[in-house]
């Protein structure tokens, strides 16, 4: 049985799915959301096999949701877009199928053919490059369209969006980063690397091999010994500016690198 989630803000569009799919004998729709944080939701507790998404939703868009994915446990993707300007041929080529809307029923049994064969084919190379590539062609898609200014977050069995500027400074721990705002710590399975390569890089910078701060909740600078400084937050925290990423605060902070005392 193929278990499908259907997100589109267009109620009608969803219940033409929810029909056609009902007529199917393999496939089972498990959950269906209105939203982009309502569909990750749907996906962490529904674990579907394919995940029919929206371009433009309220709240945590199509192509932002995508862009977050973590490709070794995404489902496979079905975009559903009404605007030729996402780039449909990038969607084509790079995700399993796309459906412009509108569209009928033969475009809807064309696209589940190609689930069938996808997943019949089981955890192949060809379905992990699949998946690899529809999340990466999202994440370029989106840093085209600009940094991310949202971030789904787990807040205890729950998930919740996060505004990117709340977050004071990001640590990394392997695979993982500890995002820390004011008063909370959230964790994503993301390597940090990765990650700032969606956000700002005019806003969040680099300072430590394993650390990078919120430009703006910057108090004070001070000189420590061979070339290291000390960040002290407006939060009161106290982080250490290695002199490897030195040029790179002060280039983003408008000043020249201090010579070291």
């Amino acid at each position: 049985m193929i278990r499908v989630v259907i997100a589109d803000d267009e109620a009608p569009a969803r219940l033409k799915l929810t029909r056609w799919f009902g007529m199917q004998a393999d496939v089972l729709v498990v959950g269906e959301a209105a939203d982009g944080l309502a569909a990750v939701q749907a996906l962490d507790s529904q674990r579907p096999d394919l995940l029919l998404l929206d371009i433009r939703m309220p709240g945590l868009s199509g192509i932002e949701l995508a862009a977050q994915l973590d490709p070794a446990i995404a489902p496979l993707l079905v975009f559903i877009t009404a605007y030729d300007e996402y780039a449909v041929t990038a969607f084509e080529l790079a995700a399993l199928d796309y459906l412009l809307k509108p569209f009928d029923n033969a475009r809807l049994a064309k696209m589940l053919d190609r689930v069938r064969a996808r997943l019949r084919s089981g955890a192949s190379a060809e379905s992990a490059v699949h998946v690899e590539n529809a999340v990466q062609v999202a994440q370029r898609l989106q840093q085209a369209r600009g940094p991310l200014t949202r971030l789904v977050v787990p807040a205890g069995e729950h998930l919740q969006v996060i505004a990117v500027d709340a977050i004071d400074w990001i640590e990394s721990d392997d695979n993982y980063v500890h995002l820390h705002l004011a008063q909370k710590r959230h964790t994503l399975r993301r390597p940090l690397q990765e990650l700032l390569a969606q956000l700002d890089p005019d806003r969040f910078v680099r300072i430590h091999k394993s650390v990078a701060v919120n430009i703006s909740a910057i108090a004070t600078l001070e000189p420590l010994f061979k070339g290291d400084h000390e960040v002290t937050l407006h939060s009161g925290k106290v982080l250490r500016l290695s002199r490897r990423f030195k040029a790179g605060l002060f280039t983003r902070l408008g000043r020249t690198v201090p010579l070291a005392p």
